[in-house]
């Protein structure tokens, strides 16, 4: 089907356009145009039209979490609630737990991957091979050393995109270069690793870091850490958490200073509250409480997030200072390059997925579009 849309404001991923034309076909951007006046064939919509935010750690939202019940349903709440804060293509996250759980999770993801269920483009396995001392909200009891029965859920090639986070100095170096060349993006995290050992993991394959700051070894003087190396690799990216609470805004403005411009990108890690009144939930035998847009664990952990993209990008630009090209370029085209999808995803030039959302002048979603359909 052919579409006609006019919109006030356009950015196309990487340059911002005023009063645009886009035509769509068959949920494909095939033409943009900077016009004068009003077309008058064309669907007129006001605010900004950018390119569909992708989130590649999304634990739950809508009131569900996929730890807890892996199935097609929960994974379509969970994009529900996400969409209408402008998320329209994510990775479901899966945090430590037992195997069997794993293995149900990836038959789910699966069978959505061949039913192209929206929105849904792959599976982010956030253990279970991490360091105990930097677990934060995870269950120790099921952090284990890898074994070749989670080897086998991690390269199924019926998934999509497949993101591990693990800790290097848990998983050798050999079976960091085994993931990679099965197609998996291994991100290192949840890490007492010393910087020689993230080097080590880097050289094997491993591209990115989970949540820069978070759960992993800190940046001293005498040993950079993992936030040390993952601050000076220029070809590895970092996920971001820009909520207040997971990173102290200057400290996100100087990651963003010193890392290689493209190379972070916005993450949630959100769990069920968002898109939901939920107040409280229960996280592999754990008792996490809402307060604000603040989650902890009753013992006292940040437990994810209440964050959404567009807030995200909102506290990106007013917090951090960053242009708004560079902040949308940081939820949706790098996101997109990391995972190398960004020949169709992270931009809305000609041949572009037709993803995208309309923010309005505070930027609040007022409309979101997956493959040329509004779904907000």
């Amino acid at each position: 089907m052919q579409q006609l849309l006019q919109v006030s404001a356009f950015f196309d991923g990487e340059t911002l356009h005023k009063n645009c034309v886009v035509e769509l076909l068959d949920g494909r951007v095939i033409h943009t145009e900077e016009i004068q006046g009003h077309h008058p064939k064309a669907e007129q919509i006001q605010g900004l039209m950018a390119p569909g935010l992708i989130d590649v750690q999304v634990n739950g939202g809508g009131g569900v979490l996929l730890n807890v019940a892996p199935s097609i349903k929960t994974l379509e709440v969970m994009f529900k609630a996400h969409a209408q804060y402008g998320t329209t293509a994510m990775l479901p996250t899966l945090i430590t737990d037992d195997v069997q759980v794993m293995e149900s999770t990836a038959d789910v993801i699966s069978a959505a991957m061949a039913d192209r269920v929206p929105g849904i483009i792959g599976v982010h396995f956030e253990g279970p091979h991490l360091s105990v001392p930097k677990k934060g909200v995870h269950n120790a009891s099921f952090i284990r050393p890898i074994s070749e029965r989670e080897m086998a859920v991690f390269c199924r090639q019926d998934l999509g995109q497949v993101i591990v986070t693990l800790a290097p100095e848990t998983v050798a170096p050999v079976d960091i270069t085994r993931l990679v060349e099965a197609g998996v993006h291994v991100c290192l995290g949840h890490s007492n690793a010393d910087f020689a050992t993230v080097t080590k993991a880097l050289e094997a394959g491993a591209s990115g870091f989970t949540h820069l700051f978070n759960a992993m070894s800190a940046f001293q003087s005498r040993e950079p850490g993992m936030v040390g190396a993952a601050l000076l690799d220029d070809n590895s990216w970092c996920g971001l958490i820009v909520d207040g609470h997971h990173v102290h805004y200057d400290s996100a403005k100087l990651a963003i200073k010193t890392k290689q411009t493209g190379k972070i990108m916005l993450v949630t890690d959100a769990m069920s509250p968002v898109g939901s009144d939920e107040d409280s939930f229960e996280l592999l035998g754990a008792t996490v409480l809402r307060n604000g847009d603040r989650l902890n664990a009753t013992t006292g952990e940040l437990a994810g997030s209440c964050l959404d993209m567009a807030s995200a990008v909102k506290n990106t630009v007013e917090k951090l200072q960053q242009p708004l090209e560079e902040a949308l370029r940081m939820a949706s085209l790098y996101p997109a390059q990391f995972l190398h999808i960004d020949k169709t995803l992270g931009h809305l030039k000609v041949g572009a997925t037709a993803d995208f959302v309309i923010f309005d002048d505070d930027l609040n979603v007022t409309q979101t579009w997956v493959y040329g359909a509004r779904i907000v």
